[in-house]
């Protein structure tokens, strides 16, 4: 049996009117629950989220989104993703549903209990479907890959930079960045 998004938002509701908050992925018409991550890999979003929504949102380029939202796919998926941008022409004002396109960056971080293949697969089927950049942010390995669709993946390590000139020229940090700071 194939479900819909339809049938994925009333289950939504029967969990909500009983107090249950899970997230909720339709892959393939199969719903999916969502983990929560880990505090690391939260903290790895929270950070990237905030050093591209500082370049982001004052040169008005687009939207930043954590993992909270949801794209409808072409293929009928209900998909989130750690990090996602859309930009300003694809999107001139947000919506409160979900948004029936792809989004323009994908960011995939490795939570603990995450295998790297499944990430990647999810990162690649975004690109097919016309994403124009994926990320994969590994903390176990201290890397970042880089993906775009006609070419072969990057891997960034230490003060490697990562840039991504054709959504945000002139926007660059160095991928030790992203590591959650050591207090002493």
């Amino acid at each position: 049996m194939s479900l819909t998004i339809q049938d994925l938002e009333r289950l939504q509701e029967k969990l909500q009117e009983s107090d249950l908050d899970y997230q909720l992925e339709l892959q393939d018409g199969n719903i999916v629950v969502m983990e929560p991550s880990d505090i690391e890999s939260s903290e790895i979003g929270a950070e990237f989220i905030r050093l591209l929504g500082n370049w982001v949102k004052p040169h008005r380029l687009g939207r930043v989104f954590d993992s909270s939202g949801g794209f409808i796919m072409s293929n009928t998926d209900l998909r989130a993703l750690d990090v996602s941008f859309v930009s300003a022409l694809r999107l001139r004002k947000t919506v409160r549903d979900f948004a029936k396109l792809v989004p323009d960056l994908v960011v995939e971080i490795k939570s603990k209990s995450d295998r790297i293949r499944p990430l990647e697969e999810k990162i690649q089927l975004f690109l097919t479907l016309g994403a124009r950049v994926g990320r994969l942010i590994d903390p176990d390995q201290l890397t970042c890959t880089v993906y775009r669709p006609s070419s072969e993946s990057v891997v960034l390590a230490d003060e490697d930079k990562l840039t991504i000139p054709e959504l945000f020229p002139g926007w660059e940090i160095s991928i030790s960045q992203l590591w959650p700071p050591v207090f002493e």
